[in-house]
């Protein structure tokens, strides 16, 4: 350290009224010690997830007890709850079978489905198959497992929809299929061959994903023009299984590239008549998903996701006249957030249930197919519909989740809710606060809920799904044995944000041997990328990325900040063609909120982190709001929105790609830096592009610029991994304690 260095710790420590030491070995192996000390395998009574066995009122669930773990079966009806097996029994015949002790209290089953009467079981055990039949006290070995490591399709690859079985009609008497880029039938009794189109081509072939008429009678299918790919290409420098380096290709589409043109095309099978359709309703595609038949085989509906997601629209095209028509038109100044989108279409195919947030909020609608308008809305209110469980079309009854219901508490702690057709008779089905989770038998007449919030441990449930009534407790978590080892909750904190009037909601984590007449640093966990909500609200014995590091003497925070999702569509709004605002002015202000009520908190050396969006934003803190965060942490940001995945970037930043892009790019920003920075990638980051780092590496060094690089070989997506993380750890206790981090072997805890 030099001299100028060590006077600023100085001077830090002075001024934060820090008259003891941290960040010493003692508080690093205490910090490591708490992922044992509070891990899952010391609540017991939870992580309740049950399983409900088809076509009865029965599901079973493994209930995890000081003893050990037993799988157990509930009876809605009757009420009562009883060992799912012997496990004993179980226990002897697999180990029997498999040849390795396998304790009754231990019995792990993967997969495992169960009867309607209880008497069989099968699983998977040691890679193996089986079949247990209770009764009989019978454990026959059904198979080895086939090969999973095939290499599979990377979630960044885009379907060619060139590869598929034949598909039958639905009288089975035809075949439909691609051939030679071309639509065929073969009728099954002759085995005669028929070729529907002839304009199908190398560069403009047809989709392998044929539809059906139910009357048997046409096939749809889209025709595709395709584009050349982009593909990203990664390094991989110490590979486990060869002394060189390999070289890795991944398919990675980028905002601004071309995309697939799509075209739904009909054709009958007797006359080869071919219905291609104008395409002036979906001329600029981001995507076309479909088309479906309409149970009338007269028409098949699609939808139409506009470039740039200002338009979204369901459209139907007619098998009779190729005329296109919209059912449903969604438009923004902004954007559509088709990420949320549901529709189910009735079964008298003349009504279309729709999930729109076009009153601000994420609401149902019921729509007319005949006139393409809205009936009326079926729900309503300041609160977001989060999913749609079931459309119970003979009862006319919706079942779904939602958040922000109930005034006056957490507006994200999501519920259970039944409503009418015609909006009416809204029924809460898992009244009590909370975080809810529900698995509804087949037959909607039951639900198990399990809840919780971070400051209280989880409640099993058996619930009527009549009225919500509670027909039978199952579970409550037993936290004693973790708060004997020092455990504290975080504590919820609200405060208003940017505008001085919405509420803004995050946590507070505080070491476990919290002094509130000593100045603590604080440091901000980001991720604050728009499309969900991130700050936990279900109980978490351990949170990996706040728990340890607070521990070391920070008081860690994290706040939903306006940008994020499930508050409003104005709320989330806010991050449009805007991603480097990050939410920050409301972070800054509830952070500031959270120091005036506790003075320990420490203004003046605020730290802040995160990976993926959270990397690229707590760069964004240093290097433009250097005078509140003093120092950040990045990991494998996405730090130029050009160089990051298509989808994400141009719903939120939008189309074409413009100065907005390059506005919010901290590539371009580099040299504003005047704070504290590590800088972490994996090279093999098939999420972001590690270039996206690099750039900003290069760009700082350009402005001859300090800061720190850490590339973690073989890594993916990360926070940093275990190397990461002490990495991080040191990186605050210099920067925003002043201190010296131990040296790595002095710690015992790692």
């Amino acid at each position: 350290m030099n001299v100028c260095k060590l006077g600023l710790s100085i001077a830090m420590l002075l001024s934060g009224g820090m008259a003891f030491a941290q960040g010493t070995v003692d508080d690093y192996n205490r910090a490591y010690a708490l992922r044992e000390k509070f891990s899952a395998n010391k609540v017991f009574y939870s992580n309740v997830t049950p399983q409900w066995i088809e076509g009865t009122h029965q599901f079973w669930y493994v209930r995890n007890m000081p003893e050990g773990r037993i799988y157990v079966s509930v009876n809605a009806d009757k009420k009562n709850r009883k060992e799912l097996f012997d496990h004993k029994r179980l226990a002897s015949a697999l180990s029997n079978a498999s040849g390795k002790e396998v304790k009754p209290e231990a019995i792990q089953l993967e997969r495992l489905r169960v009867n309607p009467s209880l008497d069989t079981l099968r699983f998977i055990f040691g890679n193996q198959r089986w079949m247990y039949a209770t009764r009989k006290n019978q454990l026959v070995n059904e198979g080895t497992l086939p090969d999973r490591n095939a290499p599979q399709k990377h979630w960044m690859e885009r379907d060619d929809e060139k590869e598929a079985a034949p598909v039958t009609s639905p009288d089975g008497k035809y075949t439909a299929y691609i051939k030679n880029q071309n639509v065929y039938v073969k009728e099954l009794a002759t085995g005669k061959e028929k070729q529907l189109s002839l304009d199908g081509t190398l560069s403009n072939y047809y989709s392998v994903y044929i539809r059906w008429s139910p009357d048997s009678k046409k096939v749809a299918s889209c025709k595709i023009r395709p584009v050349e790919k982009r593909y990203v290409y990664y390094v991989e420098s110490s590979p486990a299984d060869q002394l060189q380096p390999k070289l890795h290709k991944q398919e990675y589409a980028k905002p601004g590239d071309e995309l697939p043109f799509k075209i739904p095309c009909i054709y009958e099978v007797e006359t080869g008549r071919g219905i291609i359709p104008s395409t002036d309703l979906f001329d600029r595609q981001y995507e076309i998903y479909g088309p479906e038949w309409n149970p009338d085989s007269r028409s098949v509906t699609f939808e139409y996701n506009q470039r740039g997601h200002q338009a979204y629209r369901v459209l139907e095209l007619s098998a009779e006249t190729g005329t296109v028509r919209p059912l449903i038109e969604e438009t923004s100044d902004k954007y559509v957030n088709y990420t949320r989108r549901f529709r189910h279409d009735l079964r008298d195919n003349k009504h279309i249930i729709w999930m729109s947030e076009r009153d601000n909020w994420n609401h149902l609608y019921m729509y007319d197919r005949s006139t393409a308008q809205p009936v009326h809305q079926i729900t309503r209110g300041e609160w977001y519909v989060r999913e749609v469980l079931r459309v119970d079309e003979d009862n006319r009854q919706i079942y779904f989740s939602a958040n922000g219901v109930q005034p006056g508490e957490d507006p994200y702690l999501i519920r259970y809710y039944r409503i009418g057709f015609d909006g009416k008779d809204l029924v809460c089905l898992t009244p009590e606060e909370g975080m809810h989770r529900a698995w509804f038998s087949g037959d909607m007449n039951y639900l198990v809920d399990v809840y919780s919030m971070v400051n209280k441990a989880p409640v099993t449930v058996l619930r009527s799904a009549e009225d919500g009534k509670v027909v039978m407790p199952l579970e409550t978590a037993d936290i004693s044995r973790l708060e004997a080892e020092g455990w504290k909750a975080p504590e919820v904190f609200t405060a208003k944000g940017r505008d001085g009037k919405t509420d803004m909601w995050g946590l507070i984590v505080r070491p476990t041997n919290f002094d509130p007449n000593r100045k603590y640093p604080v440091i901000e966990y980001i991720y604050q990328g728009p499309g969900d909500q991130y700050v936990p609200k279900t109980f978490i014995p351990y949170n990996w990325y706040m728990t340890s590091l607070a521990e070391l003497g920070f008081i860690v925070v994290m706040v939903d900040g306006m940008g994020t999702s499930f508050r409003s569509r104005e709320f989330e709004n806010v991050c449009y063609k805007n991603l480097k605002d990050a939410g920050l002015p409301d972070h800054i202000a509830w952070i500031k909120a959270a120091g005036e009520k506790y003075p320990y908190m420490d203004m003046d050396r605020v730290g802040i982190y995160g990976c993926s969006a959270g990397g690229q934003e707590s760069t964004t803190a240093v290097l433009l709001h250097p005078e509140f965060y003093k120092a950040a942490y990045s990991a494998c940001g996405c730090h130029d929105n050009r160089m990051d995945k298509i989808w994400w970037n141009e719903l939120w930043l939008g189309y074409p790609v413009g100065d907005q892009y390059k506005e919010g790019s901290n590539v371009e920003n580099a040299h504003l830096l005047s704070r504290p920075l590590m800088l972490v990638v994996g090279e093999l980051d098939d999420n972001v592009d590690p270039a996206s780092t690099m750039q900003v590496v290069n760009a700082l060094i350009k402005a001859n610029k300090d800061f720190e690089l850490v590339v973690i070989p073989g890594a993916h997506h990360t926070m940093g991994e275990d190397f990461g993380e002490h990495k991080r750890y040191d990186f605050f206790v210099r920067h925003l304690q002043g201190g010296i981090p131990p040296e790595w072997n002095a710690i015992t805890y790692r």
